[in-house]
């Protein structure tokens, strides 16, 4: 049977962010995608002024209800949640995940918890940050924030690799979480040309490392497409290490072929590097 994964996170009509980033390379993965939209913009940030508008927790809470109704939420075999837009968003979202693990105990909940990034700081409503920390975090089976993100759920600056492995196994025995994934890790420890991504269990850890591409500016949507790829190879049955190399390498590959100025991956040009990523990359085995 197709796994199915319930991507609760922003849409936008044009770009590729949230949900608009997140659905398609998933069902490139042989997933299927039930999205429900935190919000419906008419784009992205990158591109500046926007229109549309951030859904109440009401009328999330409308939506899930429809698809619990229909035995949705039942057949799910994952969450995927992103951009909240509000606080009172995620508590509906934590709701649906114990639906879901009342149906299928195994069920993977992984929440992108979207908050920031270095140079800009917090972006976002000033109750997400600690609803992310206190009450999406607790919940969640797997999380994927970037360094700045991270640094800030576990309170202090990372200085290196083996630092924020401590860090993360802090996170882990004091919560119900079996792995947190660090992306744009950028420590001391790590080459000046490069980019670390890291993968964190109670007792192992692994690294990928790339090429810096230095695209100005960078397209967004990039943690968006990460974590559903991630999501979408544990789906298909990669152990964890094998899932954050195939993440890795399908993001690498979607840049490499990113127009300079563009604002968006070139998800439906480039669709290729999300099944079968053009380079691949070593697995360091941290221990």
């Amino acid at each position: 049977m197709t796994p199915l994964v319930l991507s609760i996170q922003s849409h936008v009509a044009y770009g590729h962010v949230g949900n608009a980033a997140a659905v398609f390379p998933l069902q490139c993965l042989g997933i299927e995608a039930v999205a429900v939209h935190t919000v419906q913009f008419s784009n992205h940030t990158g591109y500046g002024a926007f229109r549309g508008q951030v859904f109440g927790a009401d009328h999330i809470r409308e939506v899930l209800l429809g698809l619990g109704e229909r035995g949705v939420l039942s057949r799910c075999a994952a969450v995927l949640s992103g951009y909240l837009g509000d606080a009172s968003i995620g508590e509906a979202i934590v709701d649906a995940v114990a639906q879901v693990k009342q149906a299928h105990p195994a069920a993977i909940y992984l929440c992108d918890p979207v908050m920031g990034d270095v140079g800009r700081g917090l972006f976002v409503r000033p109750a997400i940050p600690a609803f992310l920390r206190d009450t999406a975090l607790p919940a969640a089976d797997l999380i994927t924030p970037n360094q700045f993100e991270f640094e800030w759920l576990c309170g202090h600056s990372l200085h290196s690799t083996e630092d924020a492995v401590h860090a993360a196994r802090r996170l882990i025995a004091n919560t119900r979480l079996q792995a947190v994934v660090i992306t744009s890790l950028r420590t001391a420890d790590v080459s000046g040309a490069g980019l670390a991504t890291l993968a964190v269990t109670a007792t192992q850890a692994w690294r990928v490392q790339t090429p810096y591409i230095d695209l100005q500016p960078l397209p967004n949507g990039m943690g968006d497409v990460f974590s559903a790829v991630l999501l979408g190879a544990r789906l298909r049955g990669a152990e964890l290490p094998q899932a954050l190399e195939h993440a890795v390498a399908s993001l690498y590959g979607l840049l490499q072929q990113t127009e300079a100025g563009a604002r968006d991956l070139p998800l439906v040009a480039a669709q290729r590097e999300i099944v079968q990523p053009t380079r691949r990359f070593a697995i360091d085995v941290l221990g």
